[in-house]
């Protein structure tokens, strides 16, 4: 990762991201403990990008999948009770919803942040579904 890189991602984290998990928070109704490998989502060449990539990979579809989810009282609370930690990460191997994980508890949303970048709703129904069938 170069300058631009890490300058690009830096700033999304100091000033996008903060509203990104309120967002989030908001939606499922508490304080979800999120761990963001930024040094991971930071692809080369795609710096002047991660403003718009970033959301629409990953911030977007866990809000909009935690707030179909926490509808109501009965989803927020299955989200409080059963969301221990939201990891964000690109391993570079999964450009699909394929990589998205839930296990004990820890939801693992593992995807290239540069492709399939307009596959919002495919990536928020798979969330959705994913942890319905897991709380």
């Amino acid at each position: 990762m170069g300058l631009a890189e890490r300058r690009s991602a830096e700033r999304f984290k100091n000033e996008d991201y903060p509203g990104w998990k309120a967002r989030i928070d908001e939606a499922a109704g508490f304080d979800v403990p999120i761990e963001v490998a930024w040094d991971e989502l930071a692809v080369a060449d795609y710096a002047d990008s991660y403003a718009e990539y970033f959301p629409a990979v990953y911030f977007q579809p866990l809000a909009d999948s935690f707030g179909a989810i926490g509808a109501d009282a009965m989803g927020k609370d299955a989200l409080r009770e059963g969301v221990s930690k939201v990891i964000v990460r690109n391993t570079g191997e999964y450009f699909s919803p394929s990589g998205i994980t839930f296990v004990d508890g820890v939801l693992t949303f593992d995807h290239m942040s540069e492709s399939n970048t307009h596959h919002v709703e495919e990536r928020t129904k798979a969330l959705q579904t994913l942890l319905e069938n897991g709380l």
